[in-house]
């Protein structure tokens, strides 16, 4: 029995280490082609020419704007059986000088979209591209309302169906 117990045992064969350091090596010489084609100019932008500065980069003006929040709308949808409502919140742009006159037809602009929002069946809302559609319908209602061009978009603040 000892003499089984006392006999070496067979030499297992070393794994080879050439993958792991002909790895490294293509590692390291990809790194450096990188960095000399990008610090000479061949992929990306040359050093000849610096970045354009952020006061050099021409941003066309915005106009002057203000907003009228419009008080949330909540409108039972009419579903076979289930009940549905949708939840509106949205605000006018307007011009400045415009503020106070659609201001003062807020009651009025609820009352268009309050209408209009009620009239749509429950197909209509559920699609995904339905959004875009309805923020026109309701523009322009609201641009019949207010007169003229006094409001110049309406932003969906809030647009859920529950």
């Amino acid at each position: 029995m000892t003499a089984a117990s006392d006999a070496p045992a067979p030499d297992k064969p070393k794994a080879s280490r050439l993958p792991l350091i002909l790895g490294l090596v293509l590692a390291l010489v990809g790194a450096a082609g990188g960095f000399a084609a990008v610090h000479l100019g061949l992929l990306g932008q040359p050093h000849d020419e610096p970045a354009p500065a952020a006061e050099e980069a021409h941003l066309p003006e915005l106009a002057p704007a203000a907003f009228v929040v419009l008080p949330p709308l909540v409108v039972n949808l009419s579903a076979e059986g289930a009940r549905r409502f949708l939840r509106f919140a949205g605000q006018l742009e307007v011009a400045p000088e415009h503020l106070d006159e659609v201001t003062a037809l807020t009651p009025r602009v609820v009352d268009v979209l309050n209408g209009y929002l009620r009239a749509l069946e429950p197909q209509e809302v559920e699609d995904p591209a339905a959004l875009l559609k309805l923020r026109a319908q309701m523009l322009r209602r609201v641009q019949v309302v207010a007169g003229g061009d006094r409001v110049r978009d309406l932003l969906v603040m809030e647009f859920v169906i529950n």
